[in-house]
């Protein structure tokens, strides 16, 4: 409701007005005006040019977009962890979805090296994946920058993983192009199959969660991206050749 480009503009009078809204959310959606005015000892008038900074042309319109404000951050139910996987599996468990997993699990173990993108929640697990494929000796990075330089040859049997509840998040985006300019394999973990990182990626693997927000914060389970990350690495361990395989020079 209140950016902090508008709060940087309030005048002493307006943070008192401010403060008070703060901690009588409720009461200030039914107060007239001057009920407002005199709980915080400002006049009317004061009250009137704080609801113009924060972008109303006046007190109606300043309490409609608050009791929306409110609406919004209400406190949601949120689904239990059992019923998040439950769900997961449930909608995933096909044969074209193991073919999938199994597909793109064989065009990371005949990659060089695996690269893992992503913002946010995303971000975090992203380098956690990075972190779990090398523990399954195959060597992976997780870029945070999202204006890291992408060029040259390095990336041409590359495999990089990208995820994004949204799959629209525009800096992984950006980064999943200059990898595919480059000739990388895209494999892409979205929470939906109509998505712009789903269309531009090589395989894709979909987990179909509810989605959840608590007020403007995205809280939707990540649980099946873990399972997914898992279970590539696992796939793809399988896949690799021995060292019997490579030789004794290890080649």
């Amino acid at each position: 409701m209140f950016t902090p480009e508008q709060i940087a503009q309030f005048s002493e009078l307006d943070y008192a007005i401010y403060d008070y809204v703060m901690k009588h959310p409720h009461e200030v959606a039914y107060m007239r005006i001057r009920e407002l005015a005199e709980a915080v000892h400002v006049s009317p008038p004061t009250v009137l040019r704080f609801c113009k900074k924060v972008g109303c042309e006046g007190f109606s319109e300043f309490k409609t977009k608050w009791k929306l404000y409110l609406r919004e951050t209400k406190r949601t139910a949120i689904i239990s962890s059992q019923e998040a996987l439950k769900e997961f599996f449930e909608r995933t468990l096909t044969a074209d979805y193991e073919r999938t997993i199994l597909d793109a699990a064989a065009a990371i173990a005949r990659a060089d090296h695996v690269i893992f993108v992503g913002s946010g929640s995303s971000g975090i697990l992203a380098e956690y994946g990075s972190r779990y494929f090398s523990a399954f000796q195959k060597f992976s990075v997780y870029i945070k920058d999202p204006f890291f330089p992408i060029y040259g040859h390095y990336f041409h049997n590359c495999a990089v993983i990208a995820l994004s509840v949204s799959g629209e998040t525009s800096y992984t985006l950006a980064q999943v192009h200059r990898f595919k300019e480059n000739g990388s394999t895209i494999i892409s973990i979205t929470n939906r199959k109509h998505c712009t990182l789903a269309n531009i990626s090589d395989y894709n693997l979909t987990y179909y969660a509810t989605a959840e927000r608590m007020g403007q914060t995205d809280v939707t389970t990540q649980l099946p991206v873990v399972y997914l990350l898992e279970r590539l690495a696992k796939e793809m361990y399988r896949l690799l050749p021995t060292q019997t395989d490579r030789g004794p020079s290890g080649r």
